[in-house]
């Protein structure tokens, strides 16, 4: 055990810093050390113990979409579920497409074979009203 003002000069002569590592501790520990590293350290170690949280992305078409759009969209959705986050498909529907679901479901089935190898589909397509829904998960 040094005294506080004994413990300061010698970190001063080493060019360090005197940390107090322990304050609950009786006595209190201190260490010395390069403050600023510390500091570093410990904000890397917090940022390790954080996890991702899912969150769910969402990519709409319609059934008139151009394939381009469509190989897009996909792509951004390939990078949503390579982050660990769901993706929401939704082919909306305009008035006289609701004629033709069967073009949107052609569109839904088409993108949901793309996303297959890097995602599970969680909920199956459903329409309601004007939209088609389809959740994919990451694998």
């Amino acid at each position: 055990m040094i005294p506080t003002k004994d413990a300061l000069a010698k970190a001063k002569d080493t060019g360090y810093d005197l940390v107090e590592v322990a304050p609950e501790a009786k006595p209190p520990v201190c260490r010395i050390m390069d403050y600023g590293k510390f500091r570093y350290e410990k904000s890397k170690k917090t940022q390790k113990s954080k996890s991702h949280q899912t969150k769910l992305k969402e990519i709409r078409v319609r059934p008139k979409t151009g394939q381009h759009d469509i190989d897009f969209k996909v792509k951004k959705a390939i990078g949503f579920l390579q982050h660990k986050d769901k993706v929401q498909v939704t082919v909306m529907f305009r008035g006289r497409e609701l004629a033709h679901i069967e073009e949107g479901q052609k569109v839904m089935e088409g993108i949901i074979s793309m996303l297959d190898e890097y995602g599970k589909v969680e909920s199956p397509p459903s329409k309601q009203a004007r939209r088609m829904h389809c959740t994919i998960a990451p694998k």
